[in-house]
């Protein structure tokens, strides 16, 4: 598919999860979204002040990840670290469901969950990605999440945090396009590493993709194109 390098960073969620990742690399990571106009900064909770301050007026979103990697904290848990991260001044959250929940059936919990912390962002302006990590669902358990969410209505349906067993897949993003339609939009992340990657994902569907080889898919786009 035809895409400027300037609509491509439009759509990336540049993403530092490392749990070694320092304060300058926070600072890099951010000056890198700027050069670039990346759509957002993909970071854990405790940088998000550092991060807000370094891109204050720049137009980049800073997103944090919660329940992060695992998902295995309670809702009141959850709510209270998206209410910590939007003071800090996040303005996009991407929070991991409760697998062991959805697992054992209890559709009711994954969607409580949801709403709860789909409510505390929207009262906010704050959007909200709901992260199914998908390398551990059934297509069955996939689309039960995806019909949660199509009530629930947070803004993105997620496939991966990048941390488990295997990341975003072609057909795992099809299957929850297919689901979701024009009601919630979708996120690629987990493993994209090169250019041919992102944009079958794009074409699939995905209106957003979390990388942290931003810079590269933008340099292997400008390469292409003889920029």
């Amino acid at each position: 598919m035809s895409i400027t390098p300037a609509r491509l960073a439009a759509m990336i969620d540049h993403t530092n999860l490392r749990p070694d990742a320092t304060k300058q690399d926070f600072v890099r990571l951010c000056e890198e979204a700027q050069t670039h106009g990346f759509a957002m900064v993909a970071i854990n909770p405790y940088p998000v002040a550092q991060c807000a301050d370094l891109l204050r007026g720049s137009g980049v979103h800073i997103g944090a990840a919660i329940g992060f990697p695992l998902g295995q904290v309670t809702i009141e848990d959850k709510v209270s670290e998206t209410r910590n991260a939007i003071a800090n001044g996040t303005d996009e959250i991407d929070y991991v469901i409760n697998i062991t929940e959805l697992k054992a059936g209890n559709l009711s919990y994954i969607e409580r969950e949801m709403q709860a912390i789909v409510d505390v962002a929207r009262s906010s302006a704050v959007t909200t990605k709901v992260i199914f990590e998908n390398c551990y669902l059934t297509d069955e358990e996939k689309r039960a999440v995806a019909e949660v969410a199509v009530r629930v209505r947070p803004d993105f349906v997620k496939t991966s945090t990048g941390f488990g067993s295997r990341g975003a897949t072609l057909a795992d993003v099809q299957l929850m396009k297919e689901c979701v339609g024009d009601a919630v939009q979708v996120k690629a992340a987990g493993g994209i590493r090169t250019l041919d990657a992102a944009l079958s994902f794009i074409a699939a569907g995905a209106t957003r993709i979390g990388t942290s080889r931003g810079v590269d898919l933008i340099a292997q786009l400008e390469a292409r194109s003889g920029l």
